[in-house]
C-alpha cells in the first residue's frame, strides 16, 4: 500500500505545482507560430513540434504540424507550391522546406561576381573598352565621372577602379597615334591619292578645316580616311587654305602622289587649288555645282512656292495643336502618319522632300487649316497655299526626284563616282531636263534654266572639259569608255589624251629593270634534275621554233587603248574596280591610270560628312574643348 500512497502524494503535488494547461491557448500559440526573420527551417520545425505537445491533437498531430509549416514559412513561393501539391505529407513538406533552404544558401552569379577579383590584365581591357566606346559613340570623356556610368560599371565589375578623365584621355591619344601610324603605312603603298576639303564653324564659333583622302589599294578596294580636322583662325584666304592643304599632304608623306582635290565652288578654295599654289588638279564638287544650277532654276518662280511651303511646314512643326490635329486627320483619312519636312538651304534635296511630303499629306493639311476650332481664319489666310502652288509642287516632282537621285548616287564614298559626272550631266541635259508634253510653263522654265546653268558650269559647250580629270575617269571606266554622249571629234580628243597619259606611264617606268625571268631560266638550266626535261624542251624548240616561248613584243599604248575600247563594256551595275581587278593584266598601263583617276570622289561630301560627327564632338557639354584638343 506504501507504493500506491506515494503515487497519490506525487499526483497531488503535481496538480498543485503544475496547474492543468489551457488547450485552447496552447493551440492558438501553435497556430500563431511562424518562421521568424533569419530563423533556420530546422529551428522553426522543431518549435512547432514542441508547441504541439500540449495541444492534444491526437492522431491529427502530423497534419496540423504540416499545415502550420506550409502557412508559416517565409518563402511564399514555396508555400503556394506546397498548397497546390496533392497528397502532401509531413515528411514531404519537411524535405521540401529543407531543400529550398539549401538551394537558397548556394552562391548566386551576382555574389560570385562580387567576390571575383579584377586583376591588372582585366582592368586594362575594361579601360580600353571604355576608351573605344567614347571614340566610337563620340561621348565626352567626362562620361567616366558620371554617377550613372559609375553605378553601371560598379554593378558589372565591382572590383574595377574606374580611371580618371585624364587617364582615359591618355588612352584615347594613344589610340590616335596607333591609328595614325596604321594609316601612314597604308598610304605609303598607295600609288595615287585624292583629297577633299571643306570648312565649317563649330558651336564655339571656332572655324575648322577638314581634309579627307581617298585611294585604291592593291586589291582594287576603295579606301578613305580623315587626314585632319583643325582650327582655322583668321580670314580664310586662298593662301591660308593652300598652305593648310600642302602642310597636310606633306605631313602624311604623299605630296608627290596627290592627283586631285575635290572642293566646293567658293572663290577662296577654288583659288587655293590653283596650279600656282598646289601641285594637283582642281575638281569642283559636282553635287555643289548641281545645287547651284538648281538654285538658279528656283530663282525664276519656284522660290515663291518654296517660301510659302516653308511657312506652312514651320507652322505645323512648331504648333503642338496643329501637329496633333494633323495626326488625327491623317488617321481619319487613312494616310500615313508622317511629319512634314522642312527644307533647308544647306541640305541638298530637302526641297524635293518637302514638296513630296506636302503633296502626300495635302488633304490632311487642308482639313486642319479649314477647321476654325484648330486654325484661326487670319492664320489660315496666311498659311493656305494657292492651287497653283499645289499643282506646281506635284508637277515638279519628277524632275526634282531625278535631281535628288543624281545627288544621292554621286555622293557615294565607297564606290567609284567621278567617272559618272559627265555621263550623268549629259543625261540630265539631254533627257531629264528636256521639255515634255504636258509640262506646266513654270516647270518648263525651271528645266530650261537648270539645263542652261548646268551646261555653263560644266562647260559642256566647249572642248575644255574633254581633257579634264572627270572625263579621263569616264574613259577609264569600262562602263562609259565608249563616250557615246560626246561628238565624234570630242571622242578623238579624249582618246588622244588617254594615249598621251599612257605614254607618260611608259616614260616614267622606262628605267625600271625587268628582273626575275633570267634568274628563273638560269636556275632551271643549272639544275641536274632537269636534264631530261631540257632535252624534251629542245626537241620541242626544233619543232616550234626558238621564239615560241619568248615574251611577245609590247603592243604599245595605242594598241592597248584600241583593244580596251573594243572590249565589250560591262553592265552599268558592274563595279569598275571589280572589273579592273579581273582585267587589269590585259591592259597594264591603263590599269595604272585607272587606279590613279578612279579614286577621285565626285563630290566633297566626305569632308562635309565629318561635320556631323564633329558637331557631336564640339557640343555645349564640351564647350571648353580647345582647338588643339579637338
Amino acid at each position: 500500500m506504501m507504493a500506491n500512497d506515494f503515487a497519490v502524494v506525487v499526483g497531488k503535488f503535481n496538480e498543485y505545482f503544475f496547474p492543468r494547461r489551457n488547450v485552447i491557448h496552447e493551440r492558438v500559440c501553435f497556430q500563431q507560430r511562424v518562421q521568424r526573420t533569419g530563423e533556420k527551417a530546422e529551428g522553426f520545425i522543431r518549435a512547432l513540434y514542441d508547441l504541439s505537445e500540449h495541444c492534444e491533437f491526437g492522431v491529427s498531430r502530423d497534419e496540423n504540424i504540416r499545415d502550420q509549416i506550409v502557412v508559416g514559412i517565409r518563402d511564399r513561393e514555396l508555400s503556394r507550391s506546397l498548397q497546390l501539391t496533392a497528397d502532401l505529407t509531413l515528411a514531404l513538406t519537411i524535405r521540401s522546406v529543407r531543400q529550398s533552404e539549401e538551394v537558397a544558401a548556394q552562391p548566386t552569379i551576382t555574389s560570385v561576381l562580387n567576390r571575383r577579383s579584377c586583376d591588372a590584365k582585366r582592368a586594362e581591357k575594361i579601360t580600353e573598352s571604355i576608351a573605344k566606346m567614347i571614340e566610337v559613340d563620340i561621348f565626352p570623356t567626362s562620361v567616366v565621372e558620371g554617377k550613372g556610368f559609375r553605378d553601371v560599371v560598379s554593378l558589372l565589375e565591382p572590383a574595377y577602379q574606374i580611371p580618371s578623365r585624364r587617364t582615359i584621355t591618355r588612352v584615347i591619344e594613344t589610340h590616335y597615334k596607333e591609328r595614325k601610324q596604321e594609316l601612314l603605312n597604308k598610304l605609303a603603298t598607295a600609288a595615287s591619292v585624292a583629297i577633299t576639303t571643306d570648312c565649317w564653324t563649330a558651336l564655339t564659333a571656332e572655324s575648322y578645316i577638314t581634309i579627307t583622302c581617298h585611294y585604291i589599294c592593291d586589291n582594287w578596294q576603295m579606301n578613305s580616311a580623315v587626314l585632319l580636322t583643325e582650327s582655322l583662325p583668321g580670314r580664310h584666304t586662298a593662301d591660308l587654305l593652300a598652305g593648310k592643304m600642302n602642310e597636310a599632304v606633306e605631313q602624311w608623306g604623299f605630296e608627290a602622289r596627290v592627283i586631285a582635290c575635290v572642293h566646293d565652288n567658293a572663290a577662296n578654295i577654288t583659288a587655293a587649288n590653283n596650279p600656282t599654289r598646289v601641285s594637283w588638279v582642281s575638281v569642283a564638287c559636282f553635287a555643289h555645282t548641281l545645287q547651284l544650277a538648281i538654285n538658279d532654276g528656283f530663282a525664276l518662280y519656284l522660290h515663291r512656292v518654296i517660301s510659302a511651303a516653308g511657312k506652312l511646314v514651320s507652322h505645323f512643326n512648331h504648333s503642338t495643336v496643329a501637329t496633333n490635329a494633323l495626326k488625327e486627320k491623317q488617321e481619319q483619312m487613312g494616310l500615313a502618319t508622317h511629319r512634314l519636312i522642312q527644307s533647308c538651304k544647306t541640305r541638298w534635296n530637302s526641297v524635293c522632300e518637302m514638296f513630296e511630303r506636302l503633296v502626300e499629306q495635302r488633304w490632311a493639311v487642308v482639313a486642319v487649316l479649314s477647321d476654325r476650332t484648330l486654325t484661326k481664319l487670319q492664320d489660315a489666310r496666311v498659311l493656305e497655299l494657292k492651287d497653283e502652288h499645289w499643282r506646281l509642287m506635284e508637277d515638279a516632282q519628277p524632275v526634282l526626284a531625278a535631281l535628288k537621285c543624281v545627288t544621292t548616287a554621286m555622293s557615294a564614298e565607297k564606290d567609284v563616282s567621278i567617272s559618272n559626272i559627265y555621263p550623268v550631266s549629259f543625261s540630265l541635259i539631254n533627257t531629264h531636263l528636256m521639255r515634255r508634253e504636258g509640262d506646266e510653263t513654270r516647270v518648263t522654265e525651271f528645266k530650261t534654266k537648270v539645263k542652261s546653268s548646268l551646261s555653263n558650269r560644266m562647260k559642256v559647250w566647249s572642248d575644255e572639259f574633254v581633257t579634264s580629270a572627270p572625263m579621263i575617269a569616264s574613259m577609264l571606266d569600262p562602263r562609259h569608255k565608249h563616250l557615246s554622249f560626246l561628238s565624234p571629234p570630242q571622242r578623238l580628243i579624249a582618246n588622244a589624251k588617254l594615249v598621251e597619259l599612257g605614254e607618260a606611264i611608259d616614260a616614267g617606268e622606262a628605267a625600271i629593270p625587268q628582273t626575275g625571268r633570267e634568274e628563273a631560266v638560269l636556275s632551271c638550266r643549272g639544275s641536274p634534275t632537269t636534264v631530261t626535261a631540257t632535252t624534251h624542251v629542245s626537241a620541242m624548240a626544233l619543232l616550234l621554233g626558238e621564239q615560241y616561248s619568248s615574251t611577245p613584243q609590247d603592243t604599245g599604248i595605242e594598241t592597248e587603248t584600241q583593244n580596251f575600247l573594243r572590249d565589250i563594256p560591262p553592265p552599268l551595275e558592274c563595279s569598275p574596280t571589280d572589273w579592273w581587278k579581273v582585267n587589269g593584266g590585259k591592259f597594264p598601263r591603263l590599269a595604272k591610270l585607272a587606279r590613279r583617276y578612279l579614286c577621285i570622289p565626285a563630290t566633297s561630301v566626305p569632308s562635309e560628312r565629318v561635320f556631323s560627327a564633329a558637331g557631336l564632338t564640339v557640343t555645349r557639354l564640351r564647350s571648353r574643348l580647345t582647338p588643339e584638343q579637338f
